[in-house]
């Protein structure tokens, strides 16, 4: 009778990564037994529970032994090691193994989740899989009676196809996958190497991550988009009870699951044409519809034939196997998404029901399978005859010939292993000797793998098989470069146009090479130079890893974190969202060189260039916006240009990747154009924006602009004129009579005003090229819909002339605020041959008096104008909005002066109403006149109310003059915050540009400085006139 069983699922947090360090990130996942919680950083109270068989804290309270084990730091610590994962899981694994059942563990996590370290481990600190081969050994030494058989085999499957990492050979599509009705599917030409020793085991590891490591490279694939899957076959002979137990034990590293909104094709048209990808969403479609099946519902199709890997685990997966899965996930706040995707992913594996057998079977069956291969052998068997045999004769013998078979293939692979283990020996004498080159890889564990050394003399390096050094890998030639060991120095010269990087720096002629350099060959082959052994220094290598190949290459580009922008300026720390950004860019920079040296070689002719968006960009009240990686494509030929976003570019790299494959395979690579992932139809591209401050329109002031607009990297792209200018509902511009002091004054009243775009001078985009196009947007406070002008084409120096009139009917606080606070962003767009204008019509958005509605309450806002990312500032910046304070503090002065002026107008008129009244009373005598000359005259009160007018349009005088310096302050803030160094390692223009920037903050201050103590003595000097008035 079957078992049934459940899937086993345990789920494990590792500590923070380096990254996430930086980052600052915070911890979202807690564990109580076999509970685990993930938190929402967004929202902090809504928590997520989910419930699995075992949970493993492995994110802190460990320490490092002597060995260099990661172990518990105390009785208290709820820290679980690699020890304590093999006792639950792998010690099950070999259990079942040891019953006769089919076993089967799986790693599911997104990358960097902790999946590999889980599964194979890292120097001392084993993963399952070691150590699950190594037990599986010692009973074996101690058995009587009894024979063992256990084969090993690797694979990898990467793009759908399955490569055997124990053959030297590779066959050209991969190995295939066939089916049989006994068996199942099987991958057909698969290495079974028979082992003996967990030594052996170890070995063919060994040779397996490096037949990887390499085929990665010349197949340009990543580790982290490939499975591996390790198989072991393991056979017990009871030789007393004429039974055979076998059981198949599958090991799987499952590719990284990232979510396809953060690392996959979100919004690309080829969304569906990668198959990198097509083995785990299958996997996780056949896992869905067997989650269905367990909870009684009717499913008409289980998908186990869609892609190669859920053939292969068609027994793991709702058959004949009992299955354990390993959930990796990382405790980030930034991760959030992804480890909230693998828990809910592990929830519905966990209902999956297996029916597992025992898989044991009469020695007779298994004589007649085994005929076949033994007849070969049989005459190796002397003294038996076809005449006169028992039953138990011919049993004996088949005993026999089972045993010298095995035993045959088993000395076959021990000379195969002997070769290698010969190899290994060498290789360690040479480590001892020569210089050599060691492979950093993006996954650790491909990194270290491969060892090049440099002998004495000149040795060649490249693509041919005639070079001393033979390298695969994008962009590498045949004779890429020259190592010369001679004289205790090695040095490294590159041949005519290939790509050799010393360091981060690129390098055309003979350069010496240090101890530890970082040499990256064609578009990323990255390699650490180890010099001679008297060089050599116990300096831990491992600082040494892709990140830091990465970085040192876009620092040497003059790319780095202070690029990037402000620092937090409580910690002094950068901003976490900034460092992510960083990541994101150094992760990028090889995958684009690899795309360009694709293009290149496959003529397709795009540029592809790393950009970060928003880099000097900021909301409508000066925040920075938040920054992403982008990358844009130029056509060389036909100049035509494309934004891809991150997640866009990477899906495209893989369908480049299947396109390059095929042109490696020798086949026709021509694919139509809808279908070339080289291609995209043209679009708008945004270049730049312009902020113009609508302070001066709360005032019921003109404003007339000349402004640069800056491109996301801060670079002057064009030159706006635009007018804002405040008028009556017919559109009559209003002049200085009708400025206001305080804009609450138009609280509750009609608002109107005009956006007039004039001009458009020296275009950036159109100087590039004069067939393209330009058209400019706008959104104002509440409408849901930018407005954008009609298109101008091939004019550098684009007259716009277009005018928009708004109307606010009944002015809010919110618009108001809105006005004193914000800018109107004005966005530059680029329009190419071909491509869709701008919708510039305005017919559903105007009133029948020709206006647009704004501050309308009926609108729905879908967000906080203005809110936006408040990310940090810069001081100067902070300096700006506490002027604004100070303004606002004179504003209420003179708010409060108003009202105690209008008091004092007050009782003036109550005491005239009242001295009237006793006139008419009483008649009058001389000390009464005496009298009513000492109170105000109805004269005397209307010229105080003229100096009150006087005084108030004096104010609004000295805030137009305050308001149009501080745009002149703003304009000389801008050019310091945009300004940059030059690229080149030029001492004098350094100097130069540190004296110009000198003198451009010194302007600064002293403008802004001038503009504060000019409206402090206006407003002192009418405060003081308007007191002695009213004394």
């Amino acid at each position: 009778m079957p078992s049934i069983d459940g899937v086993k699922v345990a789920v494990r947090v590792r500590p923070f990564s380096q990254r996430e360090k930086d980052a600052c990130s915070r911890c979202v996942i807690s564990m109580n037994s076999s509970s685990t919680s993930i938190y929402d950083p967004k929202n902090p109270g809504h928590m997520k529970t989910f419930t699995f068989d075992l949970a493993y804290w492995s994110h802190s309270g460990f320490l490092k032994d002597k060995d260099g084990m990661l172990v518990s730091s105390g009785s208290n610590s709820r820290y679980a090691g690699q020890r304590e994962v093999f006792h639950d899981l792998g010690q099950g694994v070999l259990d079942n193994a040891w019953q006769g059942y089919n076993a089967t563990l799986l790693a599911y996590g997104q990358t960097g989740s902790g999946k590999s370290y889980s599964m194979i481990g890292y120097g001392a600190n084993r993963g399952i899989i070691p150590v699950v081969c190594e037990e599986l050994f010692k009973p074996i030494q101690n058995q009587k009676n009894k024979q063992y058989q256990v084969t090993f085999s690797m694979l990898e499957i990467y793009n759908e196809q399955v490569i055997d990492l124990l053959s030297e050979t590779k066959k050209p599509g991969g190995l295939k996958v066939r089916e049989d009705q006994q068996q199942g599917f099987y991958v057909d030409g698969l290495k079974l190497v028979p082992c003996d020793s967990y030594a052996q085991i170890e070995r063919l590891m060994e040779q397996g991550t490096k037949i990887r490591t390499t085929a990665s490279t010349s197949m340009n694939a990543t580790s982290s988009r490939s499975h591996m899957v390790i198989t072991i076959q393991f056979k017990q002979i009871f030789l007393d009870e004429d039974i055979t137990k076998q059981s198949i034990i599958n090991m799987v590293d499952l590719a990284g699951s990232e979510r396809q909104k953060s690392s996959g094709s979100e919004g690309d048209r080829l969304r569906e044409g990668t198959r990198v990808n097509l083995s785990l969403t299958t996997l996780g479609n056949v896992i869905s519809a067997l989650a269905e099946v367990a909870m009684g519902k009717k499913v008409l199709h289980i998908p186990y034939r869609d892609s190669v890997l859920t053939k292969l685990l068609q027994s793991a997966l709702g058959g004949n196997s009992r299955t354990i899965m390993i959930a990796a996930v990382s405790p980030a706040d930034i991760c959030y998404e992804e480890t909230l995707s693998t828990l809910r992913y592990a929830e519905r594996t966990k209902k999956i029901k297996n029916k597992a057998v025992i898989n044991a079977s009469p020695m007779e069956k298994h004589i007649m399978e085994l005929k076949a291969e033994n007849n070969k052998l049989l005459s190796r068997l002397t003294g038996l005859g076809n005449s006169g045999k028992t039953v138990a004769d011919e049993t004996s013998m088949y005993y026999k010939t089972i045993q010298l078979t095995w035993e045959y293939r088993l000395e076959e692979a021990r000379k195969e292993w002997e070769q290698q283990y010969a190899a290994i020996t060498q290789e360690r004498r040479m480590m001892e000797t020569f210089p050599y080159l060691l492979n950093i890889n993006e996954d650790p564990q491909l990194s270290g793998v491969l060892k090049h050394f440099i002998q004495d003399g000149s040795c060649d390096v490249g693509q041919s098989a005639s070079n001393a050094i033979t390298l695969k890998g994008l962009g590498i030639l045949d004779k890429h470069a020259t190592f010369t060991n001679a004289e205790g120095k090695v040095t490294i010269t590159p041949r005519e146009k290939c790509k050799v990087v010393v360091n981060g720096v690129p390098i055309t002629m003979k350069t010496k090479l240090q101890h530890l350099d970082r040499v990256i060959l064609g578009s990323n082959s990255a390699y650490l130079y180890v010099g001679f052994p008297a060089e050599r220094t116990n300096e831990d290598l491992v600082r040494y890893d892709y990140d830091f190949f990465q970085s040192e290459l876009a620092a040497a580009e003059g790319f780095s974190v202070d690029k990037l922008g402000v620092v937090n300026h409580k910690d002094g720390k950068p901003d976490p969202s900034v460092l992510a950004v960083f990541h994101d860019y150094i992760k990028l920079m090889p995958l684009v060189a690899e795309a360009n040296q694709m293009s290149e070689e496959l003529k397709k002719e795009l540029k592809l260039e790393l950009k970060v968006k928003n880099l000097a960009s900021s909301d409508s009240r000066g925040y920075d916006l938040q920054k992403e990686v982008i990358v844009k494509v130029t056509n060389k030929m036909s100049n035509q240009v494309w934004v891809w976003s991150k997640a866009k570019f990477i899906n495209r790299k893989f369908l480049m990747e299947e396109v390059y494959q095929h042109f490696l395979d020798g086949e026709d690579v021509y694919v139509g154009q809808d279908s070339d992932p080289f291609w995209d139809p043209v679009e708008v591209i945004h270049l730049g924006s312009a902020h113009i401050w609508l302070q001066s329109l709360a005032y019921c002031m003109k404003l007339e602009e000349q402004t640069e607009v800056l491109n996301s990297e801060g670079m002057e792209e064009a030159i706006l004129l635009i007018n804002i200018v405040p008028c009556s509902s017919d559109g009559r511009a209003f002049g200085e009579d009708d400025m206001i002091i305080d804009p609450l004054e138009l609280l509750g009243r009609r608002i109107d005003f005009q956006i007039h775009i004039l001009q458009c001078l020296g275009v950036k985009w159109l100087r590039e090229v004069t067939e393209r196009g330009i058209q400019i947007g706008y959104r104002v406070y509440d409408l849901l819909h930018s407005l954008y002008t009609k298109p101008v084409w091939k004019n550098m120096n684009a007259k716009i002339e277009e005018t928009v009139h708004f109307s606010a009917l009944s002015a809010s606080h919110e618009f108001l605020n809105y006005l004193q606070k914000n800018a109107l962003i004005v966005d530059l767009w680029g329009l190419q041959e071909g491509c869709a204008e701008l919708d510039y019509s305005l017919q559903d958005m105007v009133t029948s008096e020709g206006t647009i509605i704004v501050d309308n309450p009926k609108t729905v806002i879908a967000k906080d104008i203005g809110l936006g990312t408040a990310n940090q500032i810069s001081e100067l910046y902070l300096k700006l909005l506490k002027l604004e304070e100070e303004t606002e503090l004179l504003r209420d002065i003179n708010r409060a002066l108003r009202e105690e002026n209008a008091s004092l107008k007050d009782k003036v008129k109550k005491w005239e109403t009242g001295h009237h009244e006793s006139k008419k009373l009483k008649s009058p005598n001389k000390r009464a006149i005496k009298m009513t000359k000492q109170p105000l005259s109805s004269k005397e009160a209307d010229q105080m109310c003229n100096h009150r007018t006087s005084y108030d349009a004096e104010f609004a005088k000295a805030l137009k003059v305050f308001y149009q310096n501080m745009n002149l302050v703003r304009g000389q803030f801008l050019k310091l915050k945009h300004s940059k160094p030059p690229e080149e390692d030029n001492l004098q223009m350094l100097h130069l540009f540190t004296e110009r920037q000198s003198h451009m903050l010194k302007d600064f201050g002293e403008q802004l400085e001038s503009s504060i103590c000019r409206l402090k003595n206006d407003v002192a000097l009418i405060v003081k006139k308007k007191r002695e008035s009213i004394a």
